[in-house]
């Protein structure tokens, strides 16, 4: 279940107050049905789209899925800022733990100035460690080139997000990326 288009009051998605009744509705409906993964992010709506998942995964629902969302490295101008926002957005999702943590919205420069050059994946991997998140994932915004840098960049990705449009399947990462993905056993 994606949690980037909540159903919101007004015309604009993701920058009008959530109605919260529904989406937690929407999100549950999901979940009875065999939905197992919940997908947000750190600025979703107005960053307050995580606050919402939690509301959702109250009363149980938490242990029927897995929760993935997406360190904002746009955020990022110093190591400590990592951990800073994962345990933001632990406390936003009232978790003890993320399932899938996500580099949001990777490009090569995001990957090159800011994951390379603050050592986030030894963060992300210390998170593991301490139990904050199971598993390393990024999301993804580039081009073909730039999805396999990333891909080789790190061995031990638990998935990656991609942009796969059926009508344009060069789009991005696109079919090659994905063909790529999976032959690195890469979910994606």
């Amino acid at each position: 279940f994606g949690a980037m288009r909540l159903p919101v009051h007004g015309d604009e998605p993701m920058t009008k107050k959530i109605r919260e009744a529904e989406a937690i509705d929407m999100i549950r409906y999901a979940v009875d049905r065999g939905v197992n993964y919940v997908d947000t992010a750190y600025g979703y709506h107005e960053q307050k789209g995580e606050n919402l998942v939690a509301k959702a995964l109250r009363e149980g629902y938490r242990d029927k899925v897995r929760i993935a969302t997406k360190s904002p490295v746009w955020l990022i101008k110093k190591k400590t800022d990592f951990d800073k926002l994962l345990d933001q957005q632990l406390k936003r999702l009232r978790t003890d733990h993320i399932d899938f943590y996500l580099f949001h919205a990777l490009n090569k420069n995001a990957w090159e100035k800011t994951v390379q050059k603050y050592g986030l994946l030894k963060r992300a991997e210390k998170a593991i460690k301490d139990g904050r998140i199971g598993g390393i994932g990024f999301s993804f915004h580039d081009d073909n080139k730039a999805f396999k840098q990333i891909v080789d960049g790190y061995e031990d990705w638990a998935l990656a997000q991609i942009q796969y449009n059926y009508l344009d399947t060069e789009n991005q990462a696109g079919t090659k990326g994905l063909r790529y993905a999976a032959s690195k056993g890469i979910p994606v």
